[in-house]
């Protein structure tokens, strides 16, 4: 594997031979290793997604084509689907862990017990007011009532209708979701029914799996996900616009750099602000460096730099998870801070090899010979910050003496911070110049790039900035969220030179309002807020159902368990929704069937799976343009 097989990415490609160079175990290697006599040939049963091996009769295969089952006679669409929703569980689960810690904290600030403070008294008054949750006293009693009110509702008994979506969903989709017996109880209640199903002699009906699939979704996506985020908007503040440095460059050797990672910001928050204070500055320069930053790094990254912006201390951002091992390998790491997701198995050698300090931040993660830990609690925040910068600071003379760092990496400028309150903003304070753009032709529609990054059939991101390249071109704005906005990022596509990329309609539109054609609009978490914006806009139209707007979702480099079921959940809202690689169901023509045809007369949505880039462009766009001409736009 060489070049793009790598990656899109000049810094990763040069890091990498720096890797290869010190004889390093590395994702690239490894992934090539796992082929069979090619890099993405793998057990055929296995990519189909007809093995099984839940039980102790399995390892067990099915061939529909054969009418092959497995022992306990269930058939290769169930077997495909049981296994999706199960992978669906544990995407829930994550998401949803990472939401009760952000209640845990922002209970904690209104006690006055973390170094925190509620930043966005609307934002708050807001979300509670709909949630219809008094607004009533002081701000901080109004956050625990929230937090009493979320957590309630994640644990109502599975027949009792979910009060969050009954408040955030539209009307036409809780009328449908009910129809179909998909309108969900609390997650946890939902969590259990899903993984029940799942046991073998249970539920093997590839149907019944589906909809129970896109139940547990839809709890995701309101109770988890736009709970989670808007509850750090409140904390952290709404994101608003502004630039960042990002990619590698960000990395240098002479400054302490610590980099939390993972997906919760909590800890990086944190550290941030100790770290701006001149004390931390001196006690870095004490030993040599030039001063002390902190670096944003994947998902956790993603979260700190939508919301604050850059400055000496809180420098940059430098991707996402792909290039996680050329960032440590670059040796300028001093601390690599592991929250709940996204710290791979592989870094206790690289922290041996390039001398930095990796500590787990959360009771979820661990490594292999790493004994030392910080379990994140919010009322020990500042303490813990404290400590772990401590660490980077300690840990500065032994890296600098010892690895010789890569330098001279790429370092670019990218526009983050965009979501729903800053396009309103952007927009002076409504929809109404973005619909009527799209009603004058000047876009043909919206696409929500929800997405990973993987070494499946192209190098990290290659296959992403394509798609994103050709839906601008098209005159489709882009809202970039998860790993996949890294990408963007870093490629330079949310930069507001990235406009010459667009079409017509969409580069006029950009110089107007000053924006790129790829808006910066989070984290995978942000799927939730993403769904809340279209609600909005078929609100402004006058309740378009969602299946009839001119959107789409786009995965172009979906990877793990949390992207299957933020899929499922796009399925169930009844969007069109584009996937890449194609996921582990071609063994199953039923199910095949149900995704990419069927699901239209179900729920609306449809799933599309086309692996060349062009031809993905051409069947998104073929969507819109078909909704456009139903709303004789």
């Amino acid at each position: 594997m060489e070049g793009d097989r790598i990656s899109y990415h000049e810094s990763v490609r040069k890091v990498y031979q720096r890797i290869k160079k010190d004889g390093m175990d590395n994702i690239w290697d490894r992934y090539e290793a796992q082929g069979l006599g090619a890099p993405d040939k793998r057990c055929p049963f296995c990519q189909a997604g007809v093995r099984c091996d839940l039980c102790s009769n399995g390892p067990c295969r099915a061939d529909a084509a054969k009418d092959k089952k497995g022992v306990c006679g269930i058939k290769a669409d169930g077997m495909a689907m049981r296994m999706m929703l199960l992978r669906n569980v544990m995407g829930a689960s994550t998401y949803h862990y990472h939401t009760e810690q952000t209640i845990k904290t922002l209970r904690a600030t209104a006690e006055k017990k973390t170094p925190f403070q509620i930043k966005e008294l609307g934002k708050l008054k807001d979300f509670a007011k709909r949630l219809g949750v008094s607004t009533a006293g002081s701000i901080d009693k109004v956050a625990i009532r929230l937090c009493d009110f979320a957590e309630a509702d994640f644990n109502r008994k599975l027949d009792e209708p979910s009060l969050i979506v009954e408040a955030l969903a539209t009307k036409e989709r809780k009328e449908l979701w009910r129809k179909l017996s998909i309108f969900p109880g609390g997650i946890h209640g939902e969590m259990m029914f899903a993984t029940s199903s799942c046991l073998t002699n249970v539920d093997g009906y590839y149907q019944s799996l589906a909809l129970k699939a896109m139940r547990l979704g839809v709890a995701m996506a309101y109770q988890s996900q736009i709970v989670n985020e808007y509850c750090q908007d409140v904390l952290y503040g709404i994101p608003r616009p502004h630039k960042m440095r990002v990619d590698l460059g960000v990395l240098d050797p002479d400054y302490v750099n610590v980099l939390p990672n993972g997906h919760e910001p909590f800890l990086g928050f944190a550290m941030v602000q100790l770290a701006r204070k001149p004390e931390w500055q001196k006690k870095a320069k004490d030993v040599g460096a030039k001063g002390l930053r902190v670096i944003a790094n994947i998902e956790t990254g993603q979260e700190m730099i939508q919301r604050w912006e850059m400055d000496s201390t809180f420098y940059g951002f430098t991707g996402n998870w792909i290039m996680q091992e050329a960032v440590l390998a670059s040796g300028c790491v001093d601390l690599f801070a592991c929250d709940m997701n996204c710290s791979m198995p592989i870094d206790p050698l690289y922290a041996q090899r390039y001398k930095f300090k990796l500590i787990p931040v959360s009771e979820l993660v661990a490594f292999e010979g790493i004994t030392e830990r910080i379990n994140y609690e919010p009322e020990k925040a500042e303490e813990q910050a404290s400590l772990l910068l401590q660490m980077a600071v300690d840990n500065f003379k032994i890296r600098r003496a010892s690895i010789e760092p890569v330098t001279r990496l790429p370092m670019r400028e990218a526009v983050v911070g965009f979501s729903t309150e800053s396009i309103l903003e952007a927009l002076g304070g409504s929809l109404t110049p973005l619909l009527a753009a799209i009603k004058d032709g000047t876009l043909r529609g919206v696409a929500g790039l929800v997405s990973c990054t993987t070494l499946r059939d192209s190098g990290q991101d290659v296959h992403s900035v394509r798609v994103a390249k050709g839906l601008i071109k098209r005159d489709i704005l882009v809202l970039s969220m998860g790993c996949g906005n890294g990408a963007m990022q870093v490629a330079g596509l949310c930069s507001p030179e990235a406009k010459e990329f667009a079409g017509p309609g969409l580069k006029g539109l950009c110089a107007k309002l000053n924006i790129p054609p790829v808006l910066s609009y989070g984290t995978c978490t942000d799927t939730g807020r993403l769904a809340d914006l279209l609600a909005a806009v078929s609100a402004a139209l006058g309740g378009v159902a969602m299946p009839d707007l001119p959107v789409a979702a786009v995965a172009p480099e979906y990877m793990e368990q949390k992207a299957t079921i933020d899929a499922v959940f796009a399925l169930a809202l009844g969007l069109y929704t584009y996937v890449n690689p194609v996921p582990t169901v071609t063994g199953a023509p039923n199910l095949v069937k149900l995704l990419t045809e069927d699901c239209r007369q179900v729920t609306g949505g449809l799933l599309n799976v086309e692996t060349d880039a062009v031809k993905a462009v051409d069947g998104i766009l073929a969507h819109i343009e078909a909704n456009r001409k139903k709303l004789g736009i």
